[in-house]
């Protein structure tokens, strides 16, 4: 059977009796003809095994269509013609990304039209605008980035991609056609960045053009094939509103928070992978006022800052001779000498929090920067530990106390079991006491009101009742707190201990 006989018998299907589905389906009430719905819950079957929180969803393929499923080996030679034809010129830097796509678009409908298919154009347009997508966009991914309601994409393997909706995952229906595929996509992304991905060096960061964050490993590290993980970020960034919204802080941690930067307070964000660091400290960021000198230093640049006056440094990793690297640690040092007014780092993981620390103490006040722990008690420990890494031998109390003296607030974030990610402490670094650090939450969150009947958390963040002592130097840069702010609310629900 011929392709075009393949399409259209795949166009009008018979059911067993002989009829085409399109008369059995007229005879059919109308719920019957509704399409089903993509539903979140509840009624997603659970996969056994995997924990509640993962729900097994299989959303809609976009090109579903069976009559397109009947033109994938063509999709697959038309791939490899044009890879033929173009393939010295897809990482070609002195051209932009809408002549290479005016280029492949050209070929693709040199090589389809060759085809001589029995396609509507507005299906050839479709196949031409596929072919595109696997050639030099992400492929299936695609359409995946472009939803605004998935905040994450981990591909485990070419035929098994999950996405996280609101705090939750799901498996989607996408997939890559094969390992090759799969492979080509991590290898435009990094290439973009001018990064490598190979036997050589099997894992690798990089970021997409929005920002987004992706890590990509390759066998043999990945046993079952290449796995890639795209951390989506919004593409308009979020505001403290927004956070206010989703239920990630209170207006009036938003308002003290706001208040802590503009007096050029310390910041340390706080909290474990996936809990929303990196959005926190964007949002902090962006109270910083727009007449002060920025330079922020990331290992891949995600960080989406308003104000002008930005300098955005990125670290680089060493190349196939094992030369050229250029760690956070060089840049943290470096930027010392640029003359900021603050300094941004998107994450201390090592050597630099030890810099970090000294450009603190050194007359650089308010920095802001995050690092991975569990709660601000744990985040003092990490630093020690982190410092200790710098190879400096010093002794635990001079680091202590270079720790008490740089940084003034730990802000804790967690990601709850509803999904939602919340501010669970904002906590004042007070100072020595002997050989320990002291801390003093100035906000907690209130974990003891339970769940509401959907399942999301009733609890809220609220103050100790604590007036902390940041209050006073934030009132010497003349903005005004008000005492209530810090007051514990008055309790009314029947009941409750006060």
């Amino acid at each position: 059977m011929s392709l075009n006989d393949r399409l259209r018998a795949v166009r009008t299907p018979r059911n067993g009796d002989g009829e085409t589905q399109d008369s059995a389906q007229a005879q059919q009430s109308p719920a019957a003809l509704t399409p089903p719905q993509e539903t979140a819950s509840p009624g997603p079957a659970r996969s056994e095994g995997l924990p509640d929180a993962v729900l097994m969803v299989a959303p809609p393929h976009p090109s579903s269509n069976a009559a397109y499923d009947a033109l994938a080996p063509v999709k697959e030679k038309a791939a490899e013609e044009l890879f033929g034809r173009i393939g010295n010129r897809l990482n070609d830097p002195s051209l932009t990304e809408q002549q290479l796509h005016e280029i492949a678009r050209s070929e693709l409908a040199e090589i389809v039209a060759g085809e001589q298919l029995a396609l509507s154009t507005s299906e050839r347009n479709r196949l031409i605008d596929e072919i595109g997508a696997d050639v030099l966009g992400l492929g299936p991914l695609e359409g995946l980035l472009a939803d605004d309601s998935v905040t994450e994409i981990m591909v485990n393997r070419h035929d098994q991609i999950y996405v996280e909706r609101h705090g939750r995952l799901y498996e989607s229906a996408l997939r890559f056609t094969g390992e090759p595929q799969l492979r080509r996509v991590i290898e435009r992304i990094v290439a973009r960045v001018g990064r490598r991905i190979d036997e050589a060096s099997p894992l690798v960061d990089a970021r997409l053009e929005d920002g987004s964050r992706v890590n990509a490993i390759i066998p043999p590290l990945a046993v079952n094939g290449a796995s890639l993980t795209v951390r989506k970020f919004a593409a308009t960034p979020f505001t403290y509103e927004d956070l206010v919204t989703f239920g990630t802080m209170t207006r009036e941690a938003a308002t003290v928070l706001d208040a802590a930067v503009r007096a050029k307070l310390n910041i340390i964000v706080s909290g474990g992978t996936g809990t929303g660091k990196t959005t926190l400290l964007n949002v902090l960021s962006a109270f910083i006022p727009g007449d002060e000198r920025i330079i922020t230093i990331e290992d891949a640049v995600e960080l989406q800052l308003q104000q002008n006056h930005v300098v955005r440094l990125e670290s680089r990793p060493p190349n196939i001779e094992g030369r050229g690297e250029i760690t956070i640690r060089d840049l943290v040092r470096n930027s010392l000498r640029m003359r900021p007014d603050r300094i941004v780092v998107g994450e201390v993981r090592g050597a630099e929090s030890l810099d970090m620390l000294q450009a603190m103490n050194t007359g650089h006040e308010g920095s802001i920067s995050t690092i991975h722990a569990n709660s601000p008690r744990d985040a003092v420990s990490r630093m020690e530990t982190l410092v200790l890494m710098a190879g400096m031998d010093l002794p635990l109390r001079a680091i202590r106390e270079q720790i008490a003296s740089a940084v003034d607030l730990i802000v804790q974030i967690q990601r709850h079991k509803d999904g939602v990610r919340r501010i669970t402490h904002i906590t004042e670094v007070h100072g020595m006491e002997g050989d320990i650090i002291t801390l003093q939450d100035a906000f907690a969150f209130d974990h003891s009101r339970g769940f509401e009947p959907d399942g999301r958390l009733r609890g809220r963040l609220e103050p100790t009742g604590v007036r902390p002592r940041f209050a006073e130097r934030i009132a010497d840069h003349g903005i005004q707190l008000p005492i209530s702010m810090f007051q514990v609310p008055r309790r009314e629900m029947l009941g409750e201990i006060l």
